[in-house]
């Protein structure tokens, strides 16, 4: 304990969930001292920093973002947004990216977080040290270095540390026999910027997450020849000119022919992996035990908390989840946890808890590597720990929402952005198409 007793708390990134995590930390004087937030570069909002640059910065940092010129949002603002801190009310209900940096700004503004924040700061090493008398009788050694070569090393102590260091700047490359052989331009979604560079090309694009199917959008629209490949069943919604649909990739011939799970054929210019990113925490110290294997980080109790070490917590690693309410819900369980208002069960049940989690997703057929995927189990998810930390879950409409956002978006890829929502209370909400038609909701509100 530091400082009249309050509690130190360290957040590494200023993503999102770093700004949300200090927001939450700094109203609550009482118990905890004000935070620290490490932040690798000289601006807030991680991954929504638009960077036209790929590969290194000039100082030789590798460039964290993969966001790309047009994107836009593919959640409805209304839901988007933290539900103590809505977007402005004149926007469309799915904005470009430029408007979520700004009201990350505007976040920053109103809940006077930028004077905590050490900008151009990286996190060398977190490592838990035995203290008596300290929180569960542990503490943090947090090293950092900045300064021009980040060669300037500073050590400060905490009482916990809230890791929010992002998950969408390491690509995953699915390892594909004879993929060296490939005579074409290979890229990773995460260096790609815009469509233009494209134009006119045959391109193989591998998966068909959400990353995927915008980019073979925009590939459409330049009139390049776009291979969908991906696992997953066909598309039954209408598809952008120029995109047809494949199995998965399963190989690369000698002549660097692409080989398709059907047996069929192509040789495109261009192969744009759309597969996602490695979990990274290489900062953390290893006798912490936290391990990713096939995308999933473990153990961690509810997502967030590896037994051995209950003062760390590795917020926002939950997958296809409505990100901002997310970080929201998770900073506030944190904070009930460090001031006692829910008392973690002891290692031995945390553990047998993290078991049987991952047992029963088993057993539901879940992969392994999709378990942190929560898609629609984030809202239980988000409700089990407002009731385990006594605080406001989201309101209701919040997850019919955002589900009627998902059916919209299977029907109609082409045009759901264009779409406009409306709260009306707790519970009610309605949607306009682009001639103001008022539509039909296609869930009903439980």
């Amino acid at each position: 304990m530091s400082g009249l007793g309050k509690l130190r708390v360290a957040v590494i990134g200023a993503g999102a969930a770093g700004l949300c995590a200090a927001r939450h930390l700094l109203s609550r004087r009482d118990t905890f001292a004000t935070p620290v937030v490490y932040e690798l570069t000289k601006n807030i909002g991680g991954t929504w920093v638009y960077e036209e640059r790929v590969g290194c910065y000039d100082n030789g940092l590798p460039i964290h973002s993969s966001m790309y010129r047009d994107l836009r949002t593919n959640i409805p603002k209304e839901v988007m947004s933290f539900p103590d801190f809505p977007f402005a009310k004149h926007l469309p209900s799915f904005v470009h990216h430029t408007e979520v940096r700004k009201y990350l700004e505007q976040y920053c503004d109103h809940f006077r977080l930028w004077d905590h924040i050490q900008f151009g700061t990286s996190v060398a090493s977190v490592t838990p040290v035995d203290v008596k008398g300290g929180w569960n009788g542990l503490a943090w050694d947090v090293t950092s270095n900045n300064g021009v070569d980040h060669s300037k090393s500073t050590t400060e102590r905490f009482d916990a540390v809230m890791v929010c260091n992002g998950h969408f700047y390491d690509p995953y490359i699915p390892a594909i026999p004879g993929l060296e052989k490939f005579k074409g331009m290979l890229m990773h979604s995460h260096d790609y910027r815009s469509a233009e560079p494209l134009a006119g090309k045959s391109v193989v694009l591998l998966g068909a997450g959400l990353s995927g199917l915008d980019i073979a959008m925009e590939l459409s629209s330049v009139d390049a020849q776009v291979i969908l490949s991906h696992g997953q069943r066909p598309l039954t919604c209408p598809l952008p000119p120029g995109v047809q649909q494949a199995p998965p990739v399963t190989s690369v011939l000698e002549d660097g022919t692409l080989e398709f799970k059907n047996g069929e054929r192509a040789k495109p210019e261009v192969f744009l992996f759309c597969t996602g990113y490695n979990f990274t925490f290489p900062f953390l110290d290893k006798k912490v035990g936290v391990k990713v294997q096939e995308h999933l980080v473990w153990p961690l109790y509810k997502f967030l908390i590896p037994p051995a070490y209950p003062s760390l917590f590795i917020v926002g690693i939950c997958r296809a989840i409505c990100p901002f309410p997310h970080f929201h819900v998770q900073s506030q369980f944190v904070l009930s946890v460090l001031d006692g208002s829910f008392r973690l069960p002891s290692r031995e049940e945390m553990e047998k808890d993290i078991e049987l989690d991952i047992a029963a997703r088993r057993a539901r057929g879940i992969a392994t590597r999709h378990i942190l995927k929560l898609d629609s189990e984030q809202w239980a998810y988000n409700d089990e720990l407002a009731h385990l930390g006594g605080f406001k879950p989201l309101p209701r409409y919040w997850s019919n929402l955002y589900e009627s956002n998902k059916v919209f978006r299977a029907r109609d890829m082409l045009n759901y952005k264009t779409y406009n929502y409306t709260v009306l209370d707790n519970m009610e909400w309605k949607v306009h198409d682009l001639h103001g038609q008022q539509l039909q909701k296609p869930l009903a509100v439980k």
